[in-house]
């Protein structure tokens, strides 16, 4: 059973968002609380897998890779088994930064990130079309990002 977020899990979650690099202390002085409980929560929040991980957001234009490209994918099959390989083999594609199974009109959709439209054009013909099932694709030049988040807001 899920344990319920109290009201200073929340606080530490949202702290840890926006400034990942607190260290306890300072992140215990954010949330009121002294430097043990605050440690200790966010010990257990990571073991139940509420925290996930930590990393660094980069600047896609500073290394290079800020062409963005959202791609539909429509495969020709949708048994279980045809999804799984998709699935396991889109995973393996690291320009792919985001896949959605869609209920809709087509069956995925990607957001790729590459260096620019040449890189996506390798990449497209000889990996995603290459994939279990592809049977067709449509892409879409990304002009602007105007918001791009992975903060998950929690209140209360």
């Amino acid at each position: 059973m899920r344990r319920k977020l109290d009201p200073t899990d929340r606080r530490i979650l949202n702290a840890l968002q926006s400034f990942g690099r607190l260290s306890i202390v300072d992140l215990a002085e954010r949330v009121h609380l002294t430097k043990t409980p605050c440690s200790e929560r966010v010990k257990r929040l990571e073991r139940e897998g509420v925290i996930m991980g930590y990393s660094a957001t980069l600047n896609p234009a500073e290394v290079e890779m800020d062409h963005v490209m959202i791609v539909h994918v429509n495969l020709a099959k949708t048994s279980e088994s045809a999804l799984e390989d998709f699935n396991q083999a889109i995973k393996q594609i690291p320009e792919v930064q985001t896949c959605l199974m869609i209920a809709g009109p087509f069956d995925y959709m990607l957001k790729v990130r590459t260096r620019d439209i040449s890189h996506f054009r390798e990449l497209l013909g000889e990996r995603i079309s290459q994939l279990p099932a592809v049977m067709q694709t449509h892409s879409y030049a990304v002009m602007e990002t105007v918001k791009e988040t992975a903060m998950i807001e929690l209140r209360g």
